[in-house]
C-alpha cells in the first residue's frame, strides 16, 4: 500500500504563520533578521540557510567596506535530494558614514548568525545611523548577484525594512504582519537548487520520501510520532540562539501510513536544520 504525503496548507482566515515556512507555528518570522545591539552598537543579523555545513560558508567583505557577502552549501544528504543547494547574499550598511571593521560568524542548525561591528569614517553624524538593511555590491562576483533581486519583498533583507522604525537603525520587526499569509514564498537567497522548504518523492516501491527545512532545530530536538489514524507529524524546537528575538516551533502532518503501521521502520536524518524521512510501504 503506497504511503500517502500530506501537502501544507494555509490556515483558511489567516494563511501561514510564516510565509518563508509552511511549517513555522510562532517565534520570529522571514528568512532573515536584523537586530540593532544597543550597547555595543553592532549589527546582529540571522540568516537562514537550511541544510547549510559550517565549513562551507564564506564571508567576503566587499572593497568599500559596507557589506559582507555570505554564501554555502547544503549537500545532498539522501540519494533521493533533487539536488544540493547553494546559497548566497550579501547585508550591511546603508550609510556613507561608516565601515564595518569586525565581522564574527557562527554557524549551526541550518542558521548563520553574523555580529558587524563598525567604526565611524565621518563623525558628524549620530552614532546609530549605520545599520538596518542589506544591499548587493555592484562589484560582487556575478555568481552571486545572480538572482538577486532587491526589489523582491519576502524575507529578502530589503523587505524587512518596512519593520524599521523612524531611524531606520533599531533593526527588524520579526512579528511582521506582511509576513503572514495564504503563500509560502520560495528561498531568495537559494542560487542553486530548490527554494522549496519541503521536498516529496513517491518511491518506486510505494514508500515515500521527504525532506523539510527547519532552520534553527537541533538534532536531539527534532521528534517524528504517528498517531492511531496513522498521521505522521513531525515536530522541531529551534531555540533562541545569540540575538534572536525568540525560538522558533515547527509542526508539520506529512504523511498517513496504514494503521498498524510500525513507525521504527521509518528511516530520518535530522541534521543541519533538516529533517529527512523515508517511509517504506506497508
Amino acid at each position: 500500500m503506497p504511503i500517502t504525503h500530506i501537502a501544507p496548507a494555509p490556515h483558511p482566515r489567516d494563511g501561514y504563520y510564516a510565509t518563508n515556512n509552511p511549517y513555522q507555528v510562532n517565534g520570529p518570522k522571514g528568512f532573515t533578521e536584523f537586530k540593532y545591539l544597543e550597547e555595543t552598537h553592532d549589527l546582529f543579523v540571522r540568516l537562514d540557510f537550511p541544510g547549510i555545513k559550517k565549513e562551507s560558508v564564506i564571508i567576503l567583505l566587499e572593497p568599500l567596506k559596507k557589506a559582507v557577502i555570505v554564501t554555502g552549501e547544503a549537500p545532498k544528504e539522501s540519494k533521493h535530494d533533487s539536488s544540493h543547494r547553494k546559497y548566497g547574499t550579501a547585508t550591511g550598511l546603508i550609510c556613507d558614514c561608516c565601515e564595518i571593521s569586525n565581522i564574527q560568524c557562527f554557524v549551526g542548525n541550518g542558521v548563520v548568525r553574523l555580529i558587524l561591528s563598525k567604526q565611524k569614517i565621518n563623525l558628524r553624524v549620530p552614532t546609530f545611523c549605520s545599520f538596518g538593511g542589506a544591499r548587493m555590491p555592484t562589484d560582487a562576483p556575478a555568481n552571486i548577484i545572480r538572482g538577486y533581486n532587491p526589489e523582491v519583498a519576502g524575507g529578502h533583507p530589503l523587505a524587512n525594512l518596512r519593520g524599521l522604525n523612524r531611524e531606520g537603525c533599531r533593526g527588524t520587526d520579526p512579528f511582521d504582519p506582511a509576513f503572514t499569509g495564504p503563500t509560502i514564498l520560495p528561498h531568495p537567497s537559494v542560487l542553486e537548487g530548490s527554494t522549496s522548504a519541503y521536498e516529496t518523492k513517491q518511491l518506486s516501491n510505494g514508500g515515500l520520501y521527504l525532506r523539510i527545512d527547519m532552520p534553527g532545530v537541533p538534532s536531539e530536538r527534532f521528534m517524528v510520532a504517528v498517531d492511531g489514524h496513522g498521521v505522521v507529524t513531525i515536530m522541531g524546537g529551534a531555540p533562541a540562539t545569540m540575538h534572536d528575538t525568540s525560538g522558533r516551533d515547527y509542526v508539520s502532518q506529512v504523511a498517513i501510513v496504514p494503521r498498524g503501521y510500525d513507525w521504527s521502520r521509518i528511516k530520518i536524518i535530522a541534521k543541519h536544520g533538516v529533517i529527512r524521512l523515508t517511509i517504506p510501504p506497508y
